[in-house]
């Protein structure tokens, strides 16, 4: 009798960034995949990481891992069929793979949104952004047009009322962690299913700037709420300036009048706008609707109730 050969591990580059992209490296690691290179970014010092390292799992696991500028460069494609995968992946990685790098090896790809919706750049924050009731994570296959390859695998979260985007983006990493192990022993296999990606249905949204934060008071309260779930910290921020000081909220909720405060009479002769009644800080909104301000900063320092309303009498004065 004589011993049988071990069987090989299938062998993947990861492409991986952020949360996502540390969950499902792990996911990999405890599905016996190999992984023979990551590839990554180093962290910007412009940039609040408030999210996990990939790089610290690397050097955890004794996995190599680089670090380049360019996706597109001739030395990152040699070093990745250098590593001969069975598979790539990429998860959160923040450059568009070109096509010579997908001729490598069949490569997937785990997008924070349910396919065909949202797809591009920062999908929970759209999604929430346009009042979505639900989102969710999306491994698809990999082609040079972004997230437009056949679906391989999904789960989905639900966006509640008064979520931010911070908190959806936690639901879809845990969705996204999901997903991939439940499809990873047939992915391996070779039997993952493949749904059809239907590009008629959803749309295409871009990247997002600090700027896309400012408040239109305007707009229905609704909408100005959303923007702000959208963008709160550890994101930006929605924010509205008042002469040369820039106010960002921090921390705000939909006002829904109760039998003890009823601020709506109030707020139908105020312009639209940040205020203070009763020593609560509102914005109000061009339906008439408000915002009730819990946590509010002025060029980045806190700033009470009565100090806004100090600011705000004196701006109106002229002062």
């Amino acid at each position: 009798m004589t011993d049988s050969q071990p069987q090989r591990r299938p062998r993947a580059v990861v492409f991986a960034y952020h949360n996502v992209g540390v969950r499902c490296l792990k996911v990999l690691l405890a599905g016996g995949v190999d992984v023979a290179l990551v590839v990554t970014h180093q962290d910007s010092e412009s940039e609040n990481i408030w999210f996990d390292s990939v790089i610290s799992v690397c050097d955890a696991e004794g996995i190599p891992y680089i670090t380049p500028d360019d996706a597109k460069s001739p030395t990152l494609l040699a070093v990745v069929r250098a590593a001969r995968p069975d598979l790539m992946f990429s998860f959160y990685y923040r450059h568009m793979l070109p096509a010579e790098l997908l001729e490598v090896a069949p490569a997937y790809n785990m997008h924070g949104s349910l396919l065909p919706a949202f797809r591009g750049r920062a999908p929970v924050n759209w999604a929430v952004l346009h009042g979505a009731h639900a989102t969710g994570a999306t491994l698809h296959e990999m082609t040079v047009k972004p997230d437009a390859g056949a679906i391989v695998a999904r789960m989905e979260v639900p966006i509640l009322p008064d979520d931010t985007a911070f908190e959806v983006f936690g639901k879809v990493t845990v969705a996204a962690e999901q997903a991939l192990w439940h499809v990873l022993p047939a992915l391996l296999a070779g039997t993952a299913p493949r749904l059809h990606n239907d590009l008629s249905q959803g749309g295409y949204f871009g990247g997002r700037k600090p700027e896309d934060g400012r408040i239109d008071w305007n707009q229905p309260a609704q909408t100005v709420y959303n923007l702000h779930r959208a963008v709160a910290p550890p994101y930006p921020g929605a924010f509205t300036d008042i002469g040369a000081v820039r106010y960002v909220l921090q921390r705000a909720r939909l006002y829904k009048p109760n039998n003890k405060h009823n601020y709506n009479i109030a707020a139908a002769s105020l312009r639209p706008g940040l205020t203070v009644v009763d020593n609560c800080i509102f914005g109000v909104c061009g339906d008439g609707r408000m915002l009730a301000i819990s946590a509010l900063t002025a060029d980045g320092e806190p700033i009470t109730a009565q100090q806004l309303h100090t600011r705000l009498a004196a701006a109106a004065s002229g002062q």
